[in-house]
């Protein structure tokens, strides 16, 4: 590796090679910011489902015998807070909706042809409410799903207000997805601001320099526009973009760049109070700091590779996007970062400039008493924080998933406004039906829909079952399947995954001969479910074996890879059964998405073994010279201030998602604050110095007496 690096890295510290390699990056990125913008291929309807689903098949299955009934669904909600719905009211909002004529919607029912009778159906039963279905055309994409319903609230929502007590919202699946691309889209805003702020207060009160918070800052810029550029390249070339994983991957971006950053002004510090040119002394520091902190990027690139190994869209998405950041960030962090920093020599440390010839002992402030105590009290340091870390992960067991994704947005947000009046008001399945189709080879005749229609209703969990198409030739039907609770709750979802297996025998005990497909959302939200679970096997094992056959190769040993990896597969779980406990106590989330735990582990696994390797790789150093008390002594105060002021700076950043509208990445944020504060200090700090001393000591005792 230092073969490799050392070329680079000796090549950038010099005057004409920090030039060269300062323009090409900005050449680079100007050059890619004349190419696609990254939002134009963005999508908040993103597939998550692999096409085996059995909810993705029998959708497509539906699209291709039924294609005209396919259309994005909404629901026009009416309500009056302090009486009953007037249907002339109603009448003449949908007038005024439907003479704008707007393009992408296909369909609104018309209520005032119904009979009475019919039109009741569409009241709730307190009378307050009134909901019409609509229809969007086939095709449209989130922005225009956003576009359509801005300007039909706009209309609704005008003529609403010359009625009393009267009160529009659009909701349904086509309402949920233009609000949340109108959500991302402000949101990611508020982040970027968000993020860039924290990490310039931080730096400047950690380290009380401007220059030393602006360099990373703009190194982080640059670095930011060639990554985006870059991916929209991307999804010019046909791949789709999710809007959560770009909002993650701005953080991780941040993150990394600020923190590798940290560990090259930290050395190059130390290396100009020792050489007079400052080209020199970067040429210095990063021969010191390039193999670990290149050997770091490695590490985080190579695990998110491994998504691409999940069958979860939603986590494959995240590899070539993640991927090509850190592919980017690790280039960065041995050209870009170290060319700026030289750029600005000694003025970048301002006011404290180091001088050459001064300051050759190295302050370690609280990190040298704490190294001591460490390394002299390891059973009571390491017992402490392991006990700690082993009762908090034991909160794991309470973890609950939440499906309903409309609950996970603002409360004020149209749509669940709209949502939570149905839902109170209707019988809960109205807000997604399920669709059930049946395929034969032989015509179904009308006495059996009727037989089977009845044998459905005999569930108590179903609260009504329709017939909405039949094929020509009467051997495909399409049902509409209402729930009697909510669609999205655990109870649906098993009910639903019941229904599944048994409706092959319901089918067989009436003598029909035919295939039935369920879709819908809680047919997709159970294939989530099963999918997610594998996928957790599959990730958590292919990313611990990656990480410790990495760890091998760095520390040429056999136990220590095992435990540094335990101590951070046991910080991950801590930091999940802490973080589901202060989320519910100090936010009210009392469940999560099954996504969180997910990314949670993706990143503190990732992110966290990058200061094991801090600390490893000096230690295995300092032990050449000293016995293992000693070097973990040595290792411990010198790393510990710069990993420590990383690991607040990085926790801070992914805290910045807590700005975030969207309760997913809000929980998702807090929860990898937390899990990198433990790393920080308690398992770096403590836990793996105790290991060390524990399996490392009768080695070292051995090679003494030799």
């Amino acid at each position: 590796m230092q073969k490799l690096l050392h070329p680079i890295t000796d090549w950038v510290s010099t005057k004409r090679g920090m030039w060269v390699t300062i323009i090409t990056w900005l050449v680079l990125m100007v050059g890619l910011s004349a190419g696609p913008r990254l939002g134009d291929y963005q999508v908040t309807n993103f597939q998550s489902l692999p096409d085996e689903a059995q909810s993705i098949i029998a959708e497509k299955k539906t699209e291709e015998i039924f294609p005209n009934e396919q259309g994005t669904p909404g629901i026009l909600v009416f309500h009056n807070e302090n009486g009953d719905i007037r249907t002339d009211e109603v009448i003449q909002i949908l007038n005024g909706i439907a003479a704008e004529d707007i393009n992408g919607i296909e369909t609104i029912v018309d209520i005032s042809v119904l009979p009475p009778q019919a039109l009741t159906g569409f009241i709730s039963d307190d009378g307050s409410t009134m909901i019409v279905p609509m229809e969007l055309e086939r095709g449209l994409g989130s922005s225009e799903y956003s576009e359509i319903n801005d300007k039909a609230s706009e209309i609704g929502n005008k003529m609403a207000d010359k009625f009393e007590n009267m009160s529009f919202y659009i909701t349904g699946p086509a309402g949920i997805a233009g609000d949340t691309l109108k959500l991302f889209e402000q949101a990611d805003f508020v982040l970027l601001l968000a993020t860039i702020v924290i990490i310039l207060v931080l730096l400047i009160a950690i380290y009380r320099s401007p220059l030393l918070a602006f360099i990373p800052l703009l190194a982080t810029a640059i670095v930011y526009q060639v990554v985006n550029q870059s991916i929209a390249l991307l999804g010019a070339g046909g791949l789709e973009i999710n809007n959560s994983t770009t909002s993650i991957m701005s953080i991780l971006l941040f993150a990394a760049v600020i923190d590798y950053s940290l560990f090259v002004f930290s050395r190059y510090r130390e290396e100009l109070n020792k050489v007079e040119s400052k080209y020199e002394a970067m040429k210095l520091a990063m021969r010191a700091t390039g193999e670990p902190v290149f050997f770091a990027g490695g590490t985080v690139l190579a695990a998110m590779l491994v998504l691409f190994f999940a069958n979860f869209r939603d986590y494959q998405n995240f590899a070539p996007i993640f991927g090509l950041a850190m592919f980017f960030i690790m280039l960065a962090s041995i050209t870009l970062v170290p060319a700026l920093f030289t750029l600005f020599g000694r003025k970048a440390f301002w006011p404290k400039v180091p001088k050459y010839g001064q300051e050759k002992e190295v302050k370690h402030g609280i990190w040298g008493p704490i190294a001591k105590f460490v390394v002299n009290k390891p059973g009571f340091s390491g017992g402490i924080v392991g006990i700690f870390l082993l009762i908090t992960a034991f909160n794991m067991f309470n973890l609950d998933f939440e499906f309903d994704t409309v609950k996970k947005f603002p409360e004020d947000l149209p749509s669940r406004v709209g949502y939570e009046i149905v839902e109170s008001r209707y019988d809960k399945g109205e807000l997604a039906p399920a669709t059930l189709l049946i395929e034969s080879d032989k015509t179904i005749d009308q006495t059996d829909v009727t037989a089977f229609t009845e044998k459905l209703q005999e569930y108590d969990k179903i609260a009504s079952v329709r017939l909405t198409a039949q094929s020509e030739d009467a051997k495909a039907l399409k049902l509409s399947v209402v729930l009697a609770m909510n669609p999205y709750s655990t109870e649906s979802m098993n009910f639903i995954k019941d229904l599944r297996e048994d409706t092959p025998n319901l089918l067989k005990d009436l003598s029909i001969s035919g295939e039935p497909y369920y879709s819908g959302v809680t047919a997709k939200l159970v294939d989530e479910r099963d999918v997610n679970t594998r996928d957790i096997f599959t990730i958590v094992t292919l990313e611990t074996l990656l990480i410790l056959v990495l760890l091998f190769a760095l520390t040429r040993s056999i136990k220590m890879p095992i435990y540094m990896v335990a101590t951070i597969l046991l910080s991950y779980l801590s930091a999940l059964g802490l973080g589901i406990f202060l989320v519910d106590i100090l936010f009210g989330f009392d469940a999560l998405s099954t996504r969180v735990p997910v990314y949670a582990f993706i990143f503190l696994v990732a992110l966290g073994i990058d200061y094991n390797i801090i600390l490893a790789s000096r230690f295995i150093e300092e032990r050449k010279a000293h016995r293992v008390k000693d070097a973990l002594e040595v290792a411990i105060r010198n790393t510990g201030g710069v990993i420590s002021s990383a690991g607040i700076i990085l926790a801070a950043t992914f805290a910045a998602l807590t700005t975030m509208p969207i309760a997913d990445l809000f929980v998702f944020g807090f929860i990898v604050s937390i899990g990198i504060l433990l790393d920080t200090f308690l398992v770096r700090g403590m836990l793996l110095p105790a290991l060390i001393l524990l399996f490392e000591k009768d080695k070292q005792a051995s090679h003494n007496r030799q």
